[in-house]
């Protein structure tokens, strides 16, 4: 297949020349001269020491998929004259494959282990580019904010574990810009798919694994509890009728209070936790409570619940989840469904969309959501936390309002 380059670009620090940046890279123009990156600086940085580097590939999730990873794509970086990067949350080079030719190239401009590559460090930069939007993106050329990776091009597609959604970091292909192949993104975003693939069948297995053990440990208790694996996956209950999933917080220790259950106490198992619920109420069951969703964390969105029969708790929301109560804490008075898909989508036609969010996000969260229309608990004191920099509001979002929300704070910046 013949490779296409691509029309030329303006570059960053030019004074109108070429044709306008798309908007994820004049978005990322943006972020990276309010971090004070300039056009005219390197791109080297202060490298992990290699001890901290293998360090952070024993307990990077990443590390479970690179077979899958190096089959999808060192080959193709090998006979593309690339080189395959795979990088952790933070934009640091884990590990790196490919072309030889390439990857002394790539130390020329500190594309090595160890090195950092978000955007604050180096610019616009697929790598860093990926992260700050949740985003598969490709950086041609004149597309890189700092001007020594003008002659470079690059591909990177973020990773999630499907057990949590949670990023745990990035791949890429980047080589000169000679090798530039317009399916270059489209590959890399399918070995992406397939690994996060395998690592939810291995998920899969664990839970099988956890529910052979909680089985016969459930038969033996007489009150309401459950079983689940650290993420919260549900593996197995007795006295109840569970969720899929809990918000159960990364270290639950003696006791925690649950949406939906109340306060738990917490035992310890091999691949989990036992949670036994405590049937007393709280002294505050029937009182109003406070709801805070915290967005200041950038891509971490965190809904914070106090008060009322489910006690107090804090759950890690997902993007989507986090899209919706924005949405809903911007609009007080509620929302419907036709009116919170324009707000999410731009098209109010997606309803079914909206409504089976709705639904899961009601179960996840119990008793912090109303209907008709869709709002927060009536009665309940609602407060919403946003971050200092507008570029960090749901950075991976496209919902139209909460890019208008960007926008609204952009012009309020100094």
């Amino acid at each position: 297949m013949p490779r296409t380059q691509p029309p030329s670009p303006r570059t960053a620090g030019s004074r109108g020349e070429g044709a306008p940046p798309r908007p994820v890279i004049d978005a990322s123009w943006r972020r990276v001269s309010r971090d004070g990156v300039v056009p005219g600086q390197g791109t080297e940085s202060e490298r992990l020491d290699r001890e901290v580097l293998e360090g952070r590939r024993r307990t990077s999730a990443l590390r479970e998929v690179l077979p899958e990873l190096g089959r999808g794509l060192a080959g193709a970086a090998q006979s593309a004259g690339q080189v395959m990067i795979v990088a952790d949350t933070e934009g640091r080079v884990l590990w790196r494959s490919g072309d030889r030719r390439t990857l002394r190239l790539a130390n020329t401009i500190s594309l090595a282990e160890g090195a950092a590559w978000e955007e604050r460090a180096t610019g616009t930069n697929a790598i860093g580019t990926a992260l700050a939007t949740g985003s598969a993106v490709q950086v041609h050329g004149g597309e890189h904010f700092v001007r020594v990776l003008h002659r470079w091009t690059c591909a990177a597609a973020p990773l999630h574990d499907p057990r949590d959604g949670e990023l745990i970091g990035v791949v890429d292909l980047s080589g000169p810009r000679s090798t530039f192949h317009p399916a270059a993104l489209a590959l890399v975003q399918s070995v992406t798919r397939l690994a996060e693939s395998e690592l939810r069948l291995r998920h899969l297995e664990s839970v099988e694994v956890l529910r052979a053990v909680a089985a016969p440990l459930l038969s033996r208790i007489g009150g309401p509890a459950l079983v689940v694996d650290p993420q919260g996956w549900v593996a197995g209950a007795t006295g109840l009728t569970p969720p899929r999933r809990l918000p159960l917080p990364g270290a639950p220790g003696d006791s925690v209070d649950l949406p939906g259950l109340g306060p738990c106490a917490v035992e310890p198992l091999p691949g989990g936790w036992l949670l036994r619920v405590r049937e007393e109420a709280p002294e505050d069951a029937d009182g109003p409570g406070r709801i805070v969703l915290d967005l200041t964390g950038g891509r971490r969105a965190v809904l914070t619940v106090a008060g009322g029969a489910g006690g107090s708790w804090s759950a890690r929301l997902s993007p989507r989840h986090a899209e919706i109560l924005y949405v809903l804490a911007v609009h007080r008075e509620g929302r419907t469904a036709a009116q919170l898909a324009l707000d999410l989508f731009g098209d109010a036609g997606r309803t079914v969309t909206v409504r089976a969010e709705l639904s899961r996000l009601r179960r996840t969260l119990h008793g912090v959501l109303d209907h008709r229309p869709y709002r927060f608990r009536d009665g309940w004191e609602t407060e919403l936390l946003l971050p200092s920099g507008p570029g960090d509001l749901l950075p991976a979002s496209r919902s139209p309002l909460v890019v208008r929300g960007r926008g609204a704070c952009d012009s309020l910046s100094p």
